[in-house]
Order: C-alpha cells, then sequence, then structure tokens
C-alpha cells in the first residue's frame, strides 16, 4: 500500500506524488491539519479556509479514482512523524510519497518524517513538483547560489530551451479499497470563517485554476506586459492563490503560456515572455530560501541591512495596517487586502516601500501583516518582496530608489478608478484631486479624509541617511554584484512576485 501525503499540492493533473505513487499500486492520501504551526507561520484565516475548500474538492475527485483522503491532526510539525508513522503502521503502507517543499521548517519537518519511517522499513520518496527546476541544480559557474535574477533567468532559459520540463498524467481509477475518506472540516479552531464575499473572489477547485488560466491564456496574456501594472484594470492572471495551494503547477503555466507563443519562451509575444519570467522569479525566490535560509529565519538577506535603525513606532504601523495614512493609493490598497486577500503587485511594492522607507518601519512588519491577511501567501514569494523593497533583500531596489505614492498613484490609476472604488468617500474628486486630497484642505462635500500622515519628502530623506550610515555592503561570501548607479532607472525589480 502507497500512502501519498498531501501538503501544497492541491490538485489530480501534473501530480507528480500522487502519479507515481499510484503507478506503483493501491494508494491512499492523507492530509494533516496543523494548526498551531499555521499560526506560527501567520498564515491567513482566508488561506486556511480556501486550502481547506479545495482539499474538500480534491476529496470528491480522489474518491471518484477510489483513492480514500484521510484526515489527520498534528498541530505542530514536530508531531507529523508519530502522527504518520500511527498510520502507516495502521494501513500496512510500504511506502510514503511526498512534493517537496522549501521553507526550513517545511524541510527539518520532512527529514525528520523520513528518519522515523525509514526506522521502521519505510521508504519515503520526495518528488520535484512545485518547481521547474530543483535547488541546487541552477548554479553560478562557481557552484554557488544565485544572487541576482537575469543571471539566474539565462541559466533557465539555457535548460528549456534544451527541454520543457514534462507534465505529468492524471492517475486512473483504482481498484475499491475498505478504507472510508474522512470529512473534510469546513473550520479549523483559531481561524475564523472569511467574508461570503471574499470567498466568493476565490472559487474553489482545480476546475476554477484551469478555467482561469484558459481565459488569461486566450484573452489577457498578449496585453499582460502593457496592463500589468494598473490596479484599475483586470491584467493579471488571479492565479497566485491557486498556485501557492498546488491546485495549478508552474509546470501546466508554463505550457500554456509557452503553447500560446509557438512554442517561444524568450521571444515572440512581449506580453507571454513577461509572464513567463513571473513564473521564474517565484522560482527564483524559493531557490533564495534554500540557499540561504537565514531568510527563513527572519533575518535579511544583505546582513549589513540588520544594523539598520528601524523606527518604533506602533501608532504609525496601525494606521499602514488599517488604511488610515491619509494616502489614497496607500489606503486604496490595504482596502483591497483586508477585503479581498489580495493586493495587485505594482501596489505591493507601493505599500511596502511606503512603509519600510518613507515610514522607516522594519519590513518583518510588513511581511507578517501580508501573511496574515494574503490568500496566496507564500514564504519565499513575500519574504522576497518585501526584501526587494526594503532594499535589504537580495536583486533588491537600490536604497535610494524610493516609489513616491503620489506620482506613483497618477502613473498607473491616472482617473482615479481603483481609489474610488477602494475609497467611495473620495468617489466625487476631480481625475487630479483624488490623488491626493490634502490640497482641498482634508474637507470636502461633508467627508472628513486626514491628511497624509508623513511629509514624503523629508521623510525619503530620513531613509537614505539611515542607509547610507549602513556599514560596507558586503556578506560573508564576498562582495555584492552592484550595477552602476546609471542603469538602476531602467532596471524593473521584482517586488512581490504573488499576484501573477
Amino acid at each position: 500500500m502507497q500512502l501519498i501525503w498531501l501538503r501544497s499540492d492541491l490538485r489530480l493533473h501534473d501530480n507528480t506524488a500522487l502519479s507515481a505513487a499510484t503507478a506503483l499500486g493501491p494508494s491512499v492520501a492523507v492530509y494533516l491539519l496543523s494548526p498551531q504551526q499555521w499560526r506560527e507561520h501567520d498564515d491567513a484565516p482566508c488561506k486556511v479556509d480556501f486550502w481547506l475548500r479545495n482539499l474538500s474538492e480534491l476529496s470528491r475527485m480522489l474518491g471518484e479514482l477510489n483513492i480514500p483522503l484521510l484526515i489527520r491532526k498534528a498541530p505542530r510539525w514536530d508531531e507529523a512523524p508519530e502522527v504518520l508513522l500511527d498510520l502507516c503502521r495502521q494501513l500496512k503502507i510500504d511506502a510514503v510519497h511526498v512534493n517537496e517543499e522549501y521553507g526550513l521548517d517545511e524541510t527539518r519537518r520532512d527529514a525528520a518524517v523520513a528518519d522515523t519511517l525509514n526506522a521502521e522499513g519505510i521508504d519515503f520518496h520526495r518528488y520535484l513538483d512545485q518547481l521547474l527546476f530543483k535547488p541546487g541544480t541552477v548554479l553560478t559557474k562557481t557552484g554557488t547560489w544565485f544572487q541576482v535574477f537575469s543571471q539566474f533567468r539565462k541559466v533557465c532559459y539555457d535548460r528549456l530551451r534544451r527541454s520543457l520540463p514534462s507534465l505529468v498524467h492524471k492517475p486512473g481509477a483504482q481498484a475499491p479499497l475498505n478504507i472510508d475518506s474522512d470529512n473534510v472540516p469546513s473550520t479549523v479552531e483559531g481561524f475564523e470563517t472569511p467574508s461570503d464575499r471574499l470567498r466568493a473572489l476565490w472559487p474553489a477547485g482545480e476546475a476554477e485554476a484551469l478555467r482561469r488560466l484558459d481565459t488569461f491564456i486566450d484573452a489577457q496574456i498578449d496585453d499582460y506586459s502593457n496592463e500589468r501594472d494598473f490596479p484599475g484594470k483586470p491584467g493579471t492572471s488571479q492565479l497566485s492563490a491557486y498556485l501557492a495551494a498546488g491546485v495549478i503547477s508552474p509546470r501546466q503555466c508554463l505550457h500554456a503560456a509557452v503553447q500560446s507563443n509557438q512554442g517561444e519562451f524568450e521571444s515572440g509575444k512581449v506580453g507571454a515572455v513577461t509572464w513567463i519570467n513571473e513564473l521564474l522569479w517565484r522560482e527564483f525566490y524559493k531557490h533564495v530560501l534554500v540557499g540561504y535560509p537565514r531568510v527563513s529565519r527572519h533575518r535579511a538577506f544583505r546582513p549589513e541591512t540588520e544594523a539598520l535603525a528601524w523606527r518604533d513606532a506602533p501608532e504609525e504601523l496601525l494606521a499602514w495596517q488599517q488604511a488610515r495614512t491619509g494616502l489614497p493609493i496607500i489606503d486604496a490598497a490595504m482596502r483591497q487586502l483586508l477585503e479581498t486577500g489580495w493586493m495587485h503587485n505594482r501596489l505591493r511594492m507601493v505599500v511596502a516601500m511606503f512603509l519600510t522607507k518613507n515610514l522607516l518601519i522594519d519590513w518583518r512588519e510588513g511581511e507578517r501583516f501580508f501573511m496574515r491577511h494574503l490568500i496566496d501567501g507564500d514564504l519565499a514569494a513575500n519574504n522576497g518582496g518585501w526584501q526587494w523593497s526594503a532594499s535589504t533583500g537580495t536583486d533588491s531596489a537600490p536604497y535610494f530608489r524610493i516609489f513616491n505614492p503620489l506620482s506613483q498613484s497618477e502613473k498607473f490609476d491616472a482617473e482615479g478608478v481603483f481609489i474610488k472604488h477602494w475609497l467611495p468617500e473620495l468617489a466625487g474628486l476631480n481625475e487630479k484631486d483624488v490623488h491626493n486630497p490634502a490640497n482641498l484642505g482634508g474637507l470636502f462635500g461633508g467627508v472628513d479624509y486626514p491628511p497624509p500622515m508623513v511629509n514624503l519628502s523629508t521623510s525619503r530623506l530620513r531613509a537614505l541617511a539611515a542607509f547610507k550610515n549602513l556599514p560596507s555592503r558586503q556578506n560573508a561570501g564576498g562582495s555584492y554584484e552592484r550595477l552602476p548607479a546609471a542603469l538602476y532607472p531602467a532596471v524593473r525589480g521584482p517586488g512581490h512576485r504573488l499576484s501573477l
């Protein structure tokens, strides 16, 4: 008997561990509920709800293949070895199959489970599934992990040029087993159920993920490079939550994009190439997670930035969290996050730079708040994005490149469509004033909107001074590669690669 331990791979199609296990013989699936661990990892209630809804859909689909899905509890991951060992003994399991996960805690958990099972003569098989390339196989010529995305991408292109990662076939139905599936819980204690409105924005199931992919490829990908930065337009694929939960795989996304681009991935249609690059950004951040474990420990990728004099400003942090900054584009973005569990990628960069540069508040406060609210929360991408914005991470924005919320608002939401949607109290303002109501003195039409909580010019200078006072920029492995300052304006950073 084979056991598939499901984690962030909640799908039937292109599921490596599932296909491998079922090819070997009768199989059973298991999912572990780990609420204490989820809380320690700041997983959002809407994310937990989304995963449970997808797990319920997957259970139904597995049932059609006569593959039972069992639910077990391991409140913390250090309990997983014994829980799984007990199950393996009960079912006389020969081998456990998993798709690899890459955080430090995930790696330690899997190593402990493997040791426990192997000691009982039970095999533990790991498979590459949520990435295109196994971490440790995309390295520099000197055998070190990449710190610069463009160089990482070049090696990925070379590999893809030789062959695209193959899709894995959906397993067929097996003979019925005398094992009943467990009911998937609709809630988990400690994680409140999100609003019906939020749930309706993110329907569960593999069919929905594939529908979104097909719709994006058919109708939107050609315009992706032109429209992805405009939050008032439907320019993104809305697949990030499904990728984070493994309801769809990056291989499926890559194949669809390449097919739409006549087999090309670095030339041809600009929209397709740009979207493939976004998939590679997600890949890059996962590899960084493995190559530089300190980012899993709430540490800055650039060690010298640990010396930054971050401000302790709890009231300002709270105003940012509650969308009360007095800067409409910031407040609109934060309301989008609070109400939908998602934020447009351009705005993730804008609000992150505002917190870390204009307010000079530690990026870890923002990273944690995002994880506690994002339906697509992913350690690698969220950490990578926050450290990029804070200029503490790999391939990050230079510290002196600070987004101005007002100019970003005027450029990417020129008519104020996004702002007025999320801040209806500003709906009566014209296209000019909606970006900065402070020009009107704060009172208009009976609505009292707060003035900006900080002076953008003076706060920018404060941030520049804080970064200039840091020790020389180097890490334990030597100096960081730096581009000439004149080239920085042409460099477009990744920001938060969560909102494909």
